[in-house]
């Protein structure tokens, strides 16, 4: 076998906890399903999506003082669609987007010869977009739904599946358990949809947050093109001066790769400096380090801009929808149910949990009311402004 099949074992290595899971909840709902078929059952997620769909857009709609597209439509793909969904979520420039397609669509049919391929065919790029494979598909059993061009998708593996599994773990008498497990499943539902027709309504920011991890993402492509430029005895000096897990020499693209993945500066600048990079204007290294790899510092300092801006846009969107929906559905029975039974929590838990975007969102509601949400997607906050509420009060006073 060679270095990049062994990679590619590699990544499904990283994958394991979470392929077995998937494998165990399609076991558990087959069980589950087949011993209450003759007892309760459970309506399907896409008459519960479609009935709830109305009423949460008016809700929406009310809260935010903001107008929800007409052309909206929810779809409901299963598992292998669902993580080839994923890769239209890892931004790129047109050039690496194919590359993104393919990659996912490797990884969620479990082709390991066609990763190997694609590693082959560019290893810079396998470099930079594999971590997000690993990172987005890990998250499959805990990602409800999605938002992407006026579509809502909600996953169908997950939801359609969880309600049975959780009451067949209850245990008999099934018919008198079933109502609350119910009203938990519509609360999720709920829930689903409710964030997602909120970000709906920012396609600015949602475009702002595009374009700036595209960026990113060909900042990190450039980054990995150097280091697998650099000779194997500048590669060995460098990994040893850095402390780096040890590889044998014959498995120079290995080498390369832990060499990457340290000094990318999503891992290397926040692991050394810390989240406050994100309100940081100028960065400095270790001068071996750079003398090394010359070209470093000034990816770094290029890398700055757009991932403070995909930073801010995303805890704006995340922070805005997570206000949103604990204030529309804080007396609502089924959402309730939905974080006793799926949760294991309750709406007081729930509602102190700390978020810097919801903390920031609540801050501008608490002064502009209605209008807030019609401000932050006009006039979008910097990553200073958020960890500052008052500095952004201070730029768009009423």
């Amino acid at each position: 076998m060679g270095e990049f099949e062994e990679f590619a074992e590699a990544l499904f290595g990283q994958l394991s906890v979470e392929i077995n899971e998937e494998k165990e909840i399609a076991k558990l709902a087959n069980l589950a399903k087949e011993d209450l078929s003759q007892k309760v059952t459970f309506e399907k997620l896409e008459d519960i999506a479609n009935q709830a769909y109305p009423i949460l857009k008016k809700k929406v709609e009310e809260f935010l003082g903001i107008k929800i597209a007409d052309n909206l439509k929810i779809e409901f793909p299963e598992l292998i669609e669902l993580k080839k969904l994923k890769g239209e979520k890892v931004f790129s420039d047109e050039k690496s987007k194919v590359f993104v397609r393919e990659l996912f669509g490797a990884v969620a049919n479990e082709d390991l010869n066609k990763i190997a391929e694609l590693m082959k065919k560019d290893t810079a790029k396998y470099l930079v977009y594999s971590t997000y494979a690993i990172q987005y598909i890990s998250k499959i059993s805990t990602t409800y739904g999605d938002y992407l061009d006026s579509i809502i998708y909600l996953n169908k593996f997950v939801l359609s599946r969880y309600p049975q599994i959780i009451l067949h773990k209850q245990g008999e008498p099934y018919e008198s358990r079933f109502a609350n497990v119910n009203s938990g499943y519509l609360g999720a539902v709920k829930m689903t949809v409710l964030e997602e027709l909120i970000h709906s309504t920012q396609e600015k920011l949602h475009q702002l947050n595009k374009n700036a991890a595209t960026q990113v993402n060909l900042i990190n492509e450039e980054l990995a093109t150097i280091i697998l430029g650099l000779d194997n005895q500048a590669v060995n000096n460098l990994s040893e001066y850095l402390q780096l897990q040890a590889v044998p020499d014959d498995f120079p693209f290995a080498k390369k790769a832990n060499l990457f993945f340290f000094l990318n500066p999503d891992h290397f600048l926040i692991e050394q400096i810390g989240p406050d990079v994100m309100t940081f204007t100028h960065v400095e290294i270790d001068p071996k380090i750079s003398n090394a790899i010359p070209q470093l510092l000034d990816i770094y300092k290029k890398w700055l801009n757009p991932i403070q801006q995909h930073h801010a846009a995303f805890t704006l969107m995340e922070g805005m929808a997570g206000f949103a929906i604990e204030n529309i559905l804080k007396d609502d029975q089924d959402f309730q149910n939905y974080l006793t039974t799926f949760m294991g929590t309750d709406f007081s838990s729930y509602q102190v949990r700390k978020s810097m975007g919801k903390d920031f969102t609540r801050i501008i509601y608490e002064k502009f009311g209605e209008n807030a949400f019609k401000k932050l997607i006009e006039y979008p906050p910097n990553t200073r402004e958020i960890k500052e509420p008052q500095l952004y009060l201070n730029r768009i006073k009423q």
